[in-house]
């Protein structure tokens, strides 16, 4: 009696395994509930007239290396009606065996690639197949309606600000030709033409005693002016044949005198770049309307919210070469400069734990703080390369005429090019040499389901396990973007340690383009340099990524700040700042605005922007569509544009 109650035993706890296991993964379909319309979703109802229960298999092509999952399993005839991401494009199959973990081949209906389009109402008819009752028979999916695009929104901003700069293009020009005057004096110009007869005599004697008045004032003020001139220059004389140091002139030149002298060249094309990058950066972190571009990547690949943060950095290193040259030509020591640098490196670094800790409604933990950000990667990349700059800076420039003066940009600073170098050599021999525990040397990915799930706890390799082991997973980003689509387990911190290497190259590259703009005046030279840099650049970070997203030998990451990532930003820095010197500097059509208020104010702006992040009236509540989004969060951009215009009108600037 005790063998078969045994095996009564085993059976039900199979059984309720089974139907545990089903349950815990809600994987049974309901024919009653059908999912509400979402943004960034579509609805596929699978209509099975199969006699045996089938499930549904389903992974976004943004998962690399993932496998299907189970999304739902489907009883037999009966529909099911399930939510799926329209961002990407969506691999699904139907297949009949569910004890299996994978989904099978033989009996199943073949993968399918399929792009879905958002509130798309899609249906799948299964069936048996016609060849062998035991196989599925799957048609194409059908889609019920037609959605609209949902890009519209973004079409409509995009004539909105075309139609606002054309207007204010206009009305600056009107003010600057006086063409409102003549169309105000239009109104009365058929008085001035034909005056009233009896008008005209008064008229002109009126007109002619102002010019004989304004005649004699006119002389008496050239016979101030004369005896004036005459006695500054008698005591002029004095004082230099006294010999007095204040106005001997030490100019080897004897003409060099304050006219003669260049004015100092103020280049609003920088401020406008990172402007435009700061102002897109706060776009992007307000939501970006809701779109996947304007987010970040979720591992491999560039999307527009992956541009704006090397960029601010390259124009960093921009502007360093001007502001340490000038600090030298007024002969303030370097011990005193680097003082100086270390002061700001110390205040960024502080100024990123606190708008770490902003917008919470409860007092900071210290053991769960995140260390390090946005802004404390700027503190450390700026501490190291104007540390290295300021070691191997020129004063002079000694070989202007020389026969290798066309490249003394470069050669100048041999020594700084191979620290860097080296410093980049550190950084591949970390990623590329150091042993990870469980993870293969070299490893990449986002760990995960990535690979098939096989390295699930190797998210971003060295540059994950050096911030877990220096920093703890408490004190690091707990929710990094490859989270969603991957599934990852273990916290990754995209602005880590390892990163910082490669933000410095990035900066240095900046500090190449301050350079061109130092030592080459005229406007050929510079667009020349700036477009074979921005290129050359471009085009090794290709070959290193094997012109793919995925499969290349060094992936462009934004995540891991990849060596080829930097190199790309660097190459459409390069260019995108030609474009923006032409434009304001030399063409001088286009002065810039709105972007370049904010770039005279980017640490306000910037802290202002995250601080008051959810405050009213910058942002509040609305639906989750893309029509609703996207004004949202062009008003909280415009909001920090505007507050930058009243600090420029008000000759306020903030610097650190």
């Amino acid at each position: 009696m005790a063998a078969p109650s045994m095996k009564v035993a085993v059976l039900l706890l199979s059984v309720f395994s089974m139907v545990l296991a089903r349950l815990e993964d809600d994987l049974l379909c309901s024919s009653t509930s059908i999912p509400p319309n979402k943004m960034d979703r579509a609805k596929l109802t699978i209509i099975s007239k199969f006699p045996n229960d089938i499930i549904l298999w389903t992974q976004t092509t943004e998962c690399h290396g993932c496998k299907l999952k189970k999304t739902v399993g489907i009883e037999s005839n009966t529909n099911c009606t399930v939510s799926l991401d329209t961002r990407w494009k969506m691999q699904y199959q139907i297949t009949h065996d569910v004890d299996k973990a994978h989904p099978p081949q033989e009996g199943s209906c073949p993968k399918v690639t399929l792009k879905l389009d958002e509130y798309g109402i899609y249906y799948i008819y299964v069936q048996r197949n016609p060849h062998n009752s035991s196989f599925i028979k799957c048609d194409a999916a059908l889609q019920m309606n037609m959605s609209a695009d949902s890009s519209i929104p973004i079409y409509v901003a995009i004539g909105i600000f075309v139609g606002v700069a054309l207007i204010w293009v206009f009305a600056i020009n009107c003010h600057r030709r006086h063409w409102w005057n003549r169309m105000l004096l239009s109104a009365g110009a058929e008085r001035l033409i034909d005056p009233p007869l009896n008008d005209t005599k008064e008229q002109g004697e009126l007109i002619k005693g102002k010019q004989t008045a304004g005649s004699g004032r006119a002389v008496r003020q050239r016979l101030g002016r004369t005896r004036q001139s005459q006695t500054k220059g008698r005591h002029a004389y004095t004082s230099q044949d006294l010999g007095s140091m204040q106005n001997m002139n030490t100019n080897i030149n004897p003409v060099d005198n304050e006219e003669s002298r260049p004015k100092k060249e103020r280049l609003k094309s920088l401020d406008t770049f990172r402007g435009l990058s700061l102002v897109v950066m706060c776009f992007v972190n307000y939501g970006g309307g809701g779109y996947w571009f304007f987010a970040h990547s979720d591992w491999n690949g560039i999307t527009v919210a992956d541009l704006v943060f090397p960029w601010f950095v390259f124009i960093m290193g921009t502007s360093m070469a001007f502001s340490y040259s000038s600090l030298l030509q007024k002969c303030v020591p370097k011990w005193k400069i680097f003082l100086k640098i270390l002061k700001r490196s110390c205040i960024l670094f502080v100024l990123g734990l606190i708008v770490n800790t902003a917008g919470g409604h409860s007092p900071v933990s210290l053991p769960n703080l995140r260390i390090l950000g946005v802004l404390q990667r700027f503190a450390l990349t700026y501490l190291i390369t104007a540390s290295i700059h300021l070691l191997f800076i020129r004063e002079t420039d000694t070989y202007m005429h020389s026969n290798w003066s066309q490249a003394r940009d470069i050669l100048y600073y041999w020594p700084e090019w191979i620290t860097n170098f080296l410093l980049i050599a550190l950084h591949c021999a970390l990623t590329f040499g150091m042993d990870v525990p469980n993870c293969p040397k070299g490893y990449l990915g986002p760990g995960g389901e990535s690979d098939l799930g096989k390295y699930q706890n190797c998210t971003g390799g060295v540059a994950g396990y050096i911030d877990r082991m220096v920093l703890g997973d408490s004190h690091i980003y707990n929710n990094p973007t490859c989270k969603e689509i991957y599934n990852t387990k273990v916290p990754y911190d995209p602005e880590g340690i390892l990163g910082t290497i490669t933000s410095c190259f990035m900066c240095f590259l900046g500090l190449q383009a301050g350079k061109i703009l130092m030592y080459f005046k005229d406007v050929k030279g510079r667009v020349v340099r700036f477009l074979i840099w921005g290129f050359v650049l471009c085009l090794i970070a290709a070959i290193l990524c094997k012109f793919s997203k995925d499969d290349g030998w060094i992936p462009i990451n934004k995540n891991l700040w990849s060596l080829s990532f930097v190199l790309c930003l660097a190459g459409m820095a390069f260019i995108a700042l030609t474009v923006c010197y032409l434009m304001i500097d030399v063409w001088k059509i286009w002065n810039g605005a709105p972007f370049y208020y904010p770039g005279m104010n980017s640490i306000v702006v910037y802290i202002g922007h995250e601080v008051f992040h959810n405050a009213f009236p910058v942002q509040w509540a609305v639906s989750s569509t893309h029509t609703a989004l996207l004004p949202l969060h062009l008003w909280g951009t415009f909001v920090w544009v505007f507050v930058a215009i009243l600090l420029y009108c008000k000759k306020i600037f903030v610097a650190i």
